[in-house]
This record gives C-alpha cells, structure tokens and sequence, in this order.
C-alpha cells in the first residue's frame, strides 16, 4: 500500500441518473484542496443539467470534463503539465456503454478541450485511437480550432516542469488527470478522461488515459470507471476494465478498493479510481493524499469532496 490509507465513499441506492467526477489523484497543497472540489462540484452541475433534461450519459459526462478542462486547477486541457520540451502534449478517452463504441486522442496539442476532439473519434466510428499530427489532422476535420499551444500554459505548468527537470525525472502532477462517469434515465452509462501527463514527461509519452480499458471504460452490462494516478501502472493493469468487471458483485466502491489496493501493492502506482454500477450506484477509492471529487444523483443533492 502507498503511504496514505485507501480511503473511499459510496452511494447507497439505485439511481434514475448519476455523475460522479474526479480532479485526479495526488497530493494537492492543503490549502489548494477547496478550489479542486469547487471545481469538481462546478463540473457535476454541468453534467448534472444534462442527465436532468433528459440528455445521455455521453453528453454529460462530456459536459463535466469539458468543465475540468477549462478549469486551470487541473491537470487538463487550459493548465495541464508540460512535456519535457515544455509543451502540453494532451490526451483523452470517451467511451458510450450502450453502443460500445469509443473515441480517444493522445500527444495532441495545440486543442483547448482534448475530450471533444476523442468524442469526435467516436462519432466517426472508424478507428478509436488517433495519436499526435494524426489526431490534430482528425480534430481540424472535425471543425475544431487550433490555438497557440503557449495559451494552455499556466504559470504552475511552468512550476511543476521546472521542478520536475531539477529532479531528473517526469512527476505526477499533484492533481491529476480529471474524468466523469454517467448514468442516464435510459440506463445507459459513459464514462470520459482527460490528462496532460505527467511534467516533464519523454515527449510522445502516453499513459492510461487516452487507453479505453486502461483510462476509461464503459459498458451498460458492467458498469463505468475513469482512472487517475500512475499512468504506467494503470495502464498495465488494465485497471478501468477490470474494476466494472467487478462492480456488479461487489458494488462500485468496494471494486474500486480492490483495484486501487493492487495497484498500490502489485503495481506500485498510486491511484484512484471512481466508478458507477448499472444500476446507479456509485463509488471511489483512493491510495493517495487526496483526490478531489464531486457527485450528484436522481433525487439526492450535489456533493464534493477531497
């Protein structure tokens, strides 16, 4: 197990509809922690608009990252961490559990919101993944404007790269990548991720996020999970695929336990991870310090937390 205690949460009963987000895994400043979960409460409003008249759990849960993503708090989109050529190299995944299809992108830059150009991947139904010059290609296509990269950048971009080129080696930025999880009224779910990586990062590096099964995963017969920490080791766990596997035996938070457990112990990646059962049900687990997260379901208020 990592150096701080799994802690997790759930909700209790089936839901109509349900978001759950996250704004990554990590160790956020003390201090820093209220404005995550305001962000993350911000973003569940957005999907929770969504899911209240009557819209899919794709579009909700595209609603909520797009929200993170322009939120500079996190580690998406405006304010995600730098490669090692200082350049916010993006990736993100999207995926509808009713159809199965699924969208992603990886090492794009120059794209405000990373998740749009993934659900675009999808719609186009060809392939599911587009990396780099191939995926700016895809996201031009699709209609999207290109800005400077330079306008994404945050001062504490620049922080975190530069702490990070001190040190020698790539770190996790203290709040992760971000990501939602939906249910609609029609029982269909989708889940979504977005990241900049990790600072300081090989430039072309990719992690989990953009890796449906990995990053993300959705299926109406298992459940939704989107996956936040270290990207290699959730990556080799297959770590979104595997906790829906679970989550309809055990329920969300107590299949997300199981898998943040392992990859603290077998992977030695610190994670979380936040998940949503067929029927409503939602759940998280996290190894580390904190992991801010926001929540909202059919009949219950909007909460937030770190």
């Amino acid at each position: 197990m990592s150096d701080h205690a799994l802690k997790g949460w759930s909700s209790q009963t089936p839901a109509r509809w349900s978001i759950l987000v996250h704004g990554g895994a990590g160790d956020v400043p003390v201090a820093k922690r209220p404005a995550h979960a305001a962000g993350c409460a911000a973003a569940v409003e957005r999907g929770r608009a969504v899911l209240e008249a009557g819209g899919t759990a794709l579009e909700a849960a595209q609603a909520a990252v797009v929200a993170l993503e322009d939120d500079p708090c996190f580690n998406a989109g405006t304010g995600a961490s730098l490669n090692a050529d200082a350049m916010p190299e993006l990736d993100a995944s999207i995926m509808c559990g009713s159809s199965l299809r699924a969208g992603a992108v990886c090492a794009l830059v120059g794209f405000k919101n990373p998740v749009l150009v993934a659900r675009a991947a999808l719609e186009r139904g060809q392939h599911v993944l587009y990396a780099a010059e191939g995926a700016r290609r895809l996201a031009h296509e699709a209609g999207f404007t290109e800005v400077p990269p330079e306008e994404l950048v945050t001062d504490a971009a620049r922080a975190k790269l530069a702490a990070a080129l001190a040190a020698g080696q790539a770190k996790n930025w203290a709040g992760g990548t971000v990501g939602a999880v939906a249910r609609d009224a029609e029982g269909h779910l989708a889940a979504a991720t977005s990241t900049g990586g990790t600072a300081g990062k090989y430039p072309g590096r990719v992690g989990d996020s953009p890796i449906v099964g990995a990053g993300s995963y959705a299926d109406d017969q298992l459940g939704a999970c989107s996956a936040t920490g270290y990207g290699e080791g959730i990556l080799k766990a297959v770590a979104s695929y595997r906790a829906t596997a679970l989550a309809n035996d055990h329920g969300p938070r107590a299949a997300a336990e199981a898998l943040v457990t392992e990859l603290a112990n077998r992977w030695t990646a610190p994670a979380g991870l936040i998940l949503l059962a067929p029927d409503g049900r939602l759940g998280w687990a996290r190894s580390t310090a904190s992991m801010s997260w926001g929540a909202a379901w059919h009949g219950g208020e909007t909460l937030s937390g770190y």
